[in-house]
């Protein structure tokens, strides 16, 4: 445990001396939660991507199922997913923009493809991404019985914050914690509707739907995600507190090296000689 994230005799005043500058107090006036919400806004759209993450991950899936439904080739499903694909990451690396939403996007559907290719079943091609699914659920579920809720991981390196919520900052914890539980159970209600899909529909059937599940579920999930962030006590700017530290620390060093030496001690030098004489 770093000095970061050890917990404090008082968690409450600990959220608010180690409060970083420009980062209110959610239990401060109306001002201070205007603050807050920007805060959580801007930390959330980060994470997520925003708009355009959202037409990142349903443009290939609405594409494949569009040409599918069409003319029944697979082929030709799979490669006009992949390529659009492609050109989004593309778009991004040309633009110097952050690619980790759109990289996710060509590998989810680059494993569609292969397992589609493989089995024959286009069917196959959401397979993956399904899966995927069903595993995020379970990983909220899962961290957040265990202590460690999953969207405190994600989101508490933007926030700047770390760690330090699990034991300096029991408020914003439990929010994690509700948000955590709400991603687990939307994502895991999404998979009890499509798994019985893949079975009983056929592919273009279960593509339609499966479009139309991208993104309800994931704007439900944020919005209640906002909704707990938002009343909770604020990050701690672990970042700000160790840059502090640092200048603290060269602050001391700085008027140590500035003090002149200190004065001997009269009793330590008289016992460095001998101790006192005793006199004739």
């Amino acid at each position: 445990m770093t000095s970061y994230d050890r917990p404090t005799t008082d968690p409450e005043a600990s959220v608010s001396a180690d409060r970083p500058v420009g980062v209110p107090s959610a239990a401060s006036g109306t001002g201070a939660d205007a603050g807050g919400r920007e805060v959580t806004e801007a930390a959330l759209f980060e994470a997520f991507g925003g708009v355009r993450g959202m037409v990142e991950t349903v443009l290939p899936g609405l594409l494949f199922v569009a040409i599918f439904t069409a003319n029944k080739d697979l082929h030709i499903s799979a490669i006009a997913a992949l390529a659009v694909s492609l050109v989004l990451c593309a778009v991004r690396l040309v633009r110097k923009d952050t690619v980790k939403h759109a990289f996710s996007g060509v590998f989810g559907v680059a494993f569609g493809v292969v397992f589609a290719m493989m089995t024959g079943n286009a069917k196959d091609f959401y397979l993956p991404g399904m899966l995927y699914t069903l595993g995020l659920a379970l990983a909220y579920i899962i961290t957040t019985l265990a202590g460690v809720p999953l969207i405190g991981l994600i989101l508490g390196p933007v926030f700047k914050e770390n760690l330090s919520w699990r034991t300096r900052n029991p408020g914003r914890k439990k929010a994690y914690a509700k948000a955590s539980w709400a991603w687990g159970l939307i994502l895991l209600g999404k998979c009890l509707v499509l798994f019985p899909l893949y079975w009983w529909a056929d592919t273009a059937q279960l593509g339609w739907v499966l479009v139309a599940l991208k993104i309800p579920p994931f704007l439900l999930a944020l919005y209640l995600t906002w909704v707990f962030l938002v009343k909770a006590p604020a990050p701690i700017d672990v970042f700000a507190e160790m840059e502090a530290q640092e200048k603290a620390e060269e602050a001391e060093r700085e008027r140590q090296r500035g003090l002149p030496a200190a004065e001997p001690d009269a009793a330590a030098v008289e016992r460095g000689r001998g101790g006192p004489r005793h006199r004739r």
